[in-house]
């Protein structure tokens, strides 16, 4: 089907219903100080860019969940584990923080270079993706780069993390 045949369908053209998110971050930190320090952010240590605390689990096996844990069988699941490779991938398919018809794919991609290490992150995504999660999800993934950033320097100081 064309994109002007998928418009005619939704009323949507191709770019309305896709959402790609590609950021890099040089982090002075050893590869698997910085792999620990993104399991540790993506799993007790998540919070909002607000700060605001948002625990949640981590199962880092493939087909392992991520989800927010809300207590006595409630949560919402954000995704499976597609695929991880310590200490150099991790991949997660599925909704994400989108409770609506969508796709996702997300990859952190971590490889040593000079002075540390880099991350090389991609998500994106396919669905009937609301404005104001495209409007969000850019700051949203920056600051979690940011966080594991903070985390692993501080991590391969010895220091607390500052957040």
């Amino acid at each position: 089907m064309s994109s002007n045949a998928a418009a005619g369908a939704t009323g949507r053209s191709i770019e309305d219903l896709t959402l790609e998110v590609n950021q890099e971050i040089r982090i002075r930190a050893s590869l698997d100080v910085t792999f620990a320090a993104l399991v540790e952010q993506l799993g007790t240590a998540f919070d909002t860019p607000d700060g605001q605390p948002m625990p949640m689990k981590l199962e880092l096996r493939p087909g392992g969940r991520w989800y927010r844990d809300l207590g006595d069988e409630n949560g919402h699941l954000w995704g499976h584990i597609q695929a991880v490779k310590r200490p150099t991938l991790l991949e997660i398919t599925g909704p994400m923080f989108m409770s609506y018809p969508v796709a996702s794919n997300i990859q952190w991609r971590l490889s040593e270079v000079d002075g540390g290490t880099l991350i090389i992150f991609h998500h994106t995504a396919l669905g009937l993706i609301q404005s104001n999660h495209r409007e969000g999800v850019g700051k949203g993934w920056s600051h979690i780069q940011e966080s594991v950033r903070k985390r692993a320097e501080s991590q391969q100081s010895g220091r607390k993390p500052t957040h």
